[in-house]
This record gives structure tokens, C-alpha cells and sequence, in this order.
């Protein structure tokens, strides 16, 4: 969350599109970041979806450093069925979450 220059990356009220890849289909996610946090100890950032976004909810990205010198890296999500076509998509969404998460550690690990 911090370049070179030590300015945040993302900012209170920035729009983001992200794109799930599924196969070769891709679905455009909207999104609005709605915190931020950047302190010495902990680095952090939460999004809410927009209209349009496959699923209705929030999800957070928390990195902490802790007094022993252990780095703690959570996600959390709450999330409930999207409008339209999405509601009747939801299960199968839901079931991706835990993959995606997945993927998040792993980057985070390389």
C-alpha cells in the first residue's frame, strides 16, 4: 500500500474495477475503498462493492506487525447475494471466495 515516494496507493473514495477471470470469461467487479489505514504497525484497507459487482459486501486487507516481531496478514469479507442474474449465481460466488483468498496468501507469501 506504500510506493516509493511513501504516498498511499489507495485513498478514502477511490472507484477500482477488478477483474475475476473465470475460464475465458472475464466479469468486471466495481469497487470504492472506505478506509485506510497506514501506521508504522499496521497497513490496511477496505473496499464495499458497487453497483453492478456479482456480489453485495465489504472485504478488508489487514497487515500487522505485533510487539514479538510476527507479521499477521487477515482478510476479512462479508458478503451477501448481487442483484439480478448474480442472486441466482451467489452459491457458486461464495464457493470461489476461499479459492480467491487462496490466491492472496500465496502472492502475499512470494
Amino acid at each position: 500500500m506504500v510506493n516509493d515516494s511513501q504516498a498511499p496507493i489507495v485513498k478514502v473514495g477511490q472507484r477500482y474495477w477488478l477483474i475475476a477471470h473465470v475460464g475465458p470469461v472475464r466479469i468486471g467487479e466495481p469497487v470504492e475503498v472506505v478506509e485506510v489505514a497506514d501506521e508504522s504497525n499496521l497497513k490496511a484497507f477496505s473496499y464495499r462493492t458497487l453497483a453492478g459487482h456479482p456480489i453485495k459486501g465489504e472485504e478488508a486487507f489487514i497487515i500487522d506487525r505485533r510487539e514479538d516481531g510476527s507479521v499477521w496478514f487477515t482478510v476479512r469479507s462479508v458478503s451477501s447475494a448481487g442483484d439480478g442474474v448474480w442472486r441466482v449465481a451467489y452459491p457458486l460466488l461464495r464457493a470461489a471466495q476461499p479459492l480467491y483468498r487462496r490466491r492472496y496468501f500465496k502472492s502475499l507469501a512470494q
